[in-house]
C-alpha cells in the first residue's frame, strides 16, 4: 500500500506540475507580448524557461530536502529519454523525415553542451561557480540562436514566428490568474512529487538517484513526448528534433546553472562511471540523422526504445 500512495503523490505532482507549467507558459507569453517584447526573444526565452519549469522545481526541491541524486538524475535521465524515447516512440507511430532540415547548428550546441556538463561534473561537486560558466554558455548559445535568426529574418524579429500560446485577445484577469496558478502550482506539484519519489525510493529499497533516472526523469519528460508525437503525425520533423534538441540544452544549462545557487550537487562515482556516458551516446546517436540526414524511420525507433529499455533495466 505504500508503494501505491507514493506512485500516487508522484503522479499527482506530475499532473499538477504540467499544468501549472503550461499555464505560466501562456501567460508569460502573452504578457510578455503586451509589453511588445518581439515574438522571437519569447520564442527563444520565455518559452524555453518556462517548458524547463518543472525540472528545474524538482531539482531545487530536491536539494532542499536532500536528495541532490535526485536533482541530477532528473536532468541526465531526461535528456537521454529525450533522445532515446522521446524520438523513438513517435517515430515507431510515423516515420520522422529528418532529412530535409538542417539541424547541424543547433545540434552540435547541444553537443558542446553535453561536453561542458560532463567536464564540470568531473570537477564535480557542482557549484555556484560552475552554474556560472552553464548559465554563462547558455547565455551565449541563445544570443547567437537570435543573431542567426535575425538574419534570416531580415532583422524582423516578428517575422513567421508563431506563438501556439499566443491568445491576442486575453483579457488580464485571465492573464492574472494563470500567472498566479502557474507560480503557485509549480512549487507545489514540485514538493508533491519529490516527497513521493523519496518515499518510493526508501519503499522499493532502491537509490533517489535510480527513480530520478528512471520515474522522474520520464514523467517530465511527458510533455516533449506529446509535442514529438504531434509533430511527428503534422510531419514536422524539424520540429520534433529541434524540440528534443532544445530541450537537453536548457536541462544542462539553465536548470543545473540555476539550481546550483541553491547549494551544492554531488556528482555520484556512478553518474561518472555510466550514466554521464550514456547520456552523450544517446546524443550521438543522432549524428547520423543531422550530418548525414537520414530519415528517423520505424526500424530506427524500435531500436531506440529498446536501447533505453535496455538502459532502465540495468538501473533498476
Amino acid at each position: 500500500m505504500a508503494i501505491l500512495y507514493d506512485l500516487f503523490l508522484v503522479g499527482l505532482g506530475f499532473a499538477i506540475l504540467i499544468l501549472a507549467g503550461d499555464l505560466l507558459v501562456r501567460a508569460a507569453v502573452n504578457l510578455s507580448l503586451r509589453l511588445g517584447i518581439p515574438a522571437l526573444i519569447v520564442s527563444l526565452t520565455v518559452v524555453a524557461f518556462g517548458t524547463s519549469a518543472p525540472e528545474l522545481l524538482i531539482a531545487i526541491e530536491a536539494l532542499r530536502d536532500g536528495a541532490p541524486g535526485l536533482a541530477l538524475g532528473n536532468v541526465v535521465g531526461s535528456n537521454t529519454a529525450n533522445v532515446l524515447l522521446i524520438l523513438g516512440i513517435p517515430a515507431m507511430i510515423v516515420p520522422l523525415a529528418t532529412g530535409g532540415h538542417d539541424l547541424r547548428r543547433t545540434y552540435f550546441s547541444m553537443l558542446a553542451a553535453t561536453c561542458l556538463f560532463i567536464a564540470i561534473c568531473f570537477a564535480g561537486p557542482i557549484t555556484w561557480g560552475h552554474g556560472l560558466i552553464l548559465l554563462a554558455a547558455l547565455t551565449a548559445m541563445l544570443w547567437y540562436a537570435m543573431r542567426m535568426a535575425r538574419r534570416t529574418l531580415g532583422g524582423d524579429l516578428d517575422a513567421g514566428i508563431e506563438l501556439e500560446e499566443a491568445e491576442p485577445g486575453m483579457p488580464g484577469w485571465k492573464l492574472g490568474l494563470f500567472l498566479v496558478a502557474g507560480l503557485g502550482g509549480l512549487p507545489l506539484g514540485a514538493d508533491i512529487l519529490v516527497s513521493g519519489a523519496i518515499d518510493l525510493a526508501a519503499v522499493a529499497g532502491v537509490s533517489e538517484t535510480v527513480i530520478g533516472l528512471t520515474l522522474v526523469a520520464v514523467g517530465t519528460s511527458l510533455p516533449e513526448l506529446a509535442t514529438t508525437v504531434m509533430a511527428a503525425i503534422r510531419r514536422q520533423a524539424d520540429v520534433a528534433m529541434g524540440n528534443v534538441i532544445g530541450s537537453n540544452m536548457f536541462n544542462l544549462l539553465a536548470i543545473v546553472g540555476i539550481a546550483s545557487f541553491f547549494g551544492d550537487i554531488p556528482v555520484g562515482p556512478e553518474f561518472l562511471r555510466k550514466d554521464l556516458w550514456v547520456m552523450l551516446g544517446a546524443s550521438l546517436l543522432l549524428l547520423p540523422f543531422v550530418l548525414l540526414r537520414w530519415n528517423l524511420t520505424r526500424p530506427w525507433g524500435v531500436l531506440l526504445t529498446a536501447l533505453y529499455i535496455v538502459y532502465v533495466v540495468s538501473l533498476i
